[in-house]
């Protein structure tokens, strides 16, 4: 279960209103990602999901003049030193931590200012939707290191498609929030002093929605993208659609519309 006493060294962690606020807490280096924040994320994530009590929302975040600036220059010291053994090990825990993110059951938001660079694009890809504002700076900038963005590319290319992630990430170019929101890379690119206020909007619509019907849709839409077949996802939609209908959630909100009242889950944010 989510552990409320953990007290994390790179993360704030807080639950209100069943919304579940992960902030980035390096500011000093634009909360680069070094080993503990990859494992404090990590946890955070994987432990969620045995959680009974699971939140409605989760809204990942950075504090202070970024949301992540990519890899902490004293962690890239250190990996480069590695071997191959050593890197390899060290490549599944990032790959872990995306996977940790994009299979969260409860909806994600990324909320994206300053920089997004290297593998912050896989904290925020991960997740299901992503507002940041006009002057965020993105960069794929492997190539320039001589390396390849390789454990964010499942996440990254799922949202942005194959020839923008060849354009973005054979450049390795420094680009901004339009272009990203042109890209698909994020859902919305607002302005500096919009941001909190576009975040809170798709939150309050987040909010109206039936806790287990979001999660179950979540799974649904992952399902049915993650499938190779698409004749396989028949009998899996079927049964379903037919589990929600027969559920209290679906009785109260099929109830709810036909009285023309809010159901019983909508929280007044």
């Amino acid at each position: 279960m989510l552990n409320k006493k953990i007290m994390y060294q790179t993360l704030i962690v807080k639950k209100d209103k069943s919304i579940l606020s992960v902030s980035l807490n390096r500011p000093e280096v634009h909360n680069a990602m070094n080993e503990e924040m990859i494992s404090e994320l990590t946890q955070v994530f994987q432990d969620m999901v045995k959680d009974a009590d699971l939140p409605r929302l989760v809204v990942l975040r950075g504090n202070g003049k970024s949301f992540c600036a990519g890899a902490d220059l004293n962690y890239m010291k250190g990996i480069a030193a590695f071997g191959f053994d050593e890197n390899f090990r060290d490549g599944k825990k990032l790959a872990v931590l995306f996977q940790s993110i994009y299979e969260c059951p409860a909806p994600t938001m990324a909320v994206v200012h300053g920089s997004a660079y290297g593998g912050a694009n896989g904290l925020l890809s991960a997740c299901d939707i992503v507002v940041a504002t006009e002057n965020t700076r993105f960069a794929f900038s492997e190539v320039k290191l001589g390396i390849a963005p390789a454990t964010i590319a499942p996440f990254v290319i799922k949202r942005i498609g194959e020839f923008g992630a060849k354009e973005l990430m054979l450049t390795g170019k420094t680009f901004y929030g339009k272009e990203a929101e042109k890209w698909h890379l994020i859902n919305h690119a607002v302005a500096e002093e919009k941001l909190e206020e576009k975040a809170a909007e798709i939150i309050k619509e987040l909010q109206t929605a039936a806790p287990e019907a979001a999660r179950q849709t979540k799974r649904l839409i992952n399902n049915i993208i993650n499938q190779a077949k698409l004749d396989e996802n028949i009998d899996f939609t079927a049964r379903l659609i037919a589990t929600l209908r027969a559920s209290e959630e679906g009785q109260e909100g099929m109830t709810a519309f036909l009285e023309k009242r809010k159901a019983k889950w909508t929280l007044e944010i």
